[in-house]
């Protein structure tokens, strides 16, 4: 069976066409710059990184300042160390930043839709279209671009975001890269490794990680992706040496954390990943804000 081609990009190459995407977008619509939400994930660090050093480059050579500006949202249920955390990145890169904390916004939602404040599973996509609010709003008072932090295998590959909420951005410049060449771009821009390897997680539930909540990883959505993209069968997948032995490695894991995996076969997790994935497709059709044209090789 042939093998299933992974993209790979030359970091100051695609580094350069995500910054100048930024650029351009901003200076097209006569913004001072760039909002980003700071999670403290490497996902809203890269961003930010690749947006700072760009407008540092574009600062230099005599054109107006163009400012980004870090904006940190924690919620009750959001470790104190991840609001920490997205504060080293914004004094590391040298960022003006703001933290709010949102959970009297969150609650001020109990008089209209007490049945999302009792339920987790609404209560964090209403955490999310709170923050979005909240950075759509300083974005348009201090005339700026809002960027989002989705990679492409949240954004593409499973729809793993909220409608309305990190999903309502007006540009997307890492969703062209999976989460595998997102973690490649931070440790280029000198992204701590701490922030790197940090575990997934949306921050919108108690105790959630993408992993516990998906019960695979990014390395599978993105392979089981490729290989439709690539032409292969659902059966052909299930079968497949890159896939076969990751997934049933990943299930075994879960298993080890929390005892009982809702998915306990690789067809299951073809199936899953299928499922959300036509999700995915449908709302790109809703929202859908650029993305730079990035130069990625298939070898």
């Amino acid at each position: 069976m042939n093998r299933i081609k992974l993209p790979s990009m030359n970091c100051e190459t695609v580094y350069r066409e995500i910054g100048d995407f930024v650029i351009d977008t901003v200076v097209h619509y006569r913004s001072s710059g760039c909002i980003v939400g700071l999670s403290g994930g490497v996902d809203s660090s890269t961003t930010a990184a690749l947006i700072k050093t760009a407008f540092e480059r574009h600062n230099k050579n005599g054109n107006a300042n163009l400012e980004l500006v870090g904006y940190i949202l924690p919620s009750s249920i959001n470790k104190m160390e991840d609001a920490k955390d997205a504060e080293i990145v914004a004094r590391e890169l040298g960022i003006r930043y703001e933290i709010h904390a949102i959970e009297k916004l969150v609650e001020a939602f109990q008089t209209t839709n007490p049945e999302a404040i009792e339920e987790n599973y609404h209560r964090g996509n209403l955490i999310s279209r709170v923050r979005a609010n909240v950075l759509s709003t300083k974005a348009a008072t201090e005339h700026k671009i809002l960027a989002g932090t989705g990679n492409r295998d949240e954004d593409f590959g499973i729809g793993y975001y909220t409608l309305f909420g990190d999903g309502a951005v007006h540009i997307s410049p890492i969703a062209g890269l999976s989460k595998r060449l997102v973690r490649e771009m931070a440790a280029y821009l000198g992204v701590d490794d701490t922030i790197i390897h940090r575990i997934p997680t949306a921050g919108l539930e108690p105790g959630q990680s993408d992993f516990k909540d998906l019960g695979y990883d990014y390395d599978v959505v993105e392979l089981v992706t490729a290989g439709f993209e690539q032409g292969f069968s659902k059966t052909e997948l299930a079968v497949h040496d890159q896939i076969a032995p990751l997934v049933e490695k990943q299930i075994e894991h879960y298993r080890s954390f929390y005892e009982n995996p809702h998915l306990t076969s690789v067809e299951q997790v073809i199936d899953d990943i299928t499922a959300r994935h036509h999700l995915a497709l449908r709302k790109v059709k809703i929202v859908h804000p650029p993305t730079p044209e990035i130069t990625l090789t298939y070898n």
